[in-house]
């Protein structure tokens, strides 16, 4: 199977803090200077009635489509964790490594994205959360993406530390002319050391492949 040169995994302190909108700005950061992207979803669950999906949203960015975004089996619809959902609609269960098995790279890729589903430690399969996942997806970077107001401090911390590979902490949502934002954009960088950033384009500039 061919590998990407750079592969980056999207988290979240948690649900709604906006991780597909920041996966679909890189993808379409990185086309428009001529990168190769693609993106995956392992599993998704979400509300039939709301309209596009995770996928479909990656799906436009990257110019794939969405089912091979997200394989069409693996597409829950029931606002739940994806295996509480597969279990709620009366599928099959499903483990960590069969999500890692059924994602496939089409040769030429400079940039791979994997957007994980819910915060950090919801569960993604049977046997493992978000966690986990990146544990086997192996990225070269995470991607933390956090709200950027009050209680980012606690989630930022708790979501952050279980990885193993680098995270970059990405502020959703910022304003620069909301007192509380810039002082947890300062407490996170300067007295907890995270790396920090609050402009998809300035996320975008740290990736290694470039065309």
């Amino acid at each position: 199977m061919p590998a990407p040169a750079e592969r980056w995994l999207i988290a979240g302190t948690g649900t709604e803090v906006g991780k597909t909108w920041v996966a679909a700005a890189l993808a379409r950061a990185w086309r428009a200077s001529g990168l190769c992207v693609a993106a995956r979803k392992p599993a998704q669950s979400f509300d039939p009635t709301d309209g596009a999906t995770d996928a479909d949203q990656l799906a436009a960015a990257t110019g794939e489509a969405a089912d091979v975004v997200c394989p069409r089996h693996r597409w829950y619809e029931v606002a739940m964790a994806p295996p509480m959902a597969a279990e709620a609609l009366g599928r099959d269960a499903f483990t960590v490594a069969d999500l890692v098995a059924e994602m496939q790279w089409p040769d030429g890729v400079d940039v791979a994205l994997v957007e994980t589903a819910g915060g950090v430690r919801s569960p993604i399969a049977t046997d493992g959360d978000n966690v986990d996942l990146a544990g086997a997806v192996s990225p070269d970077l995470v991607v933390l993406v956090a709200d950027a107001g009050l209680g980012t401090i606690n989630a930022v911390r708790l979501a952050a530390a279980p990885f193993a590979a680098p995270v970059v902490v990405m502020l959703n949502r910022y304003d620069g002319g909301d007192t509380l934002h810039r002082a947890n954009r300062a407490w996170l960088a300067e007295r907890d050391g995270f790396d920090v950033v609050v402009d998809v384009d300035a996320l975008a500039g740290r990736v290694t492949r470039r065309a």
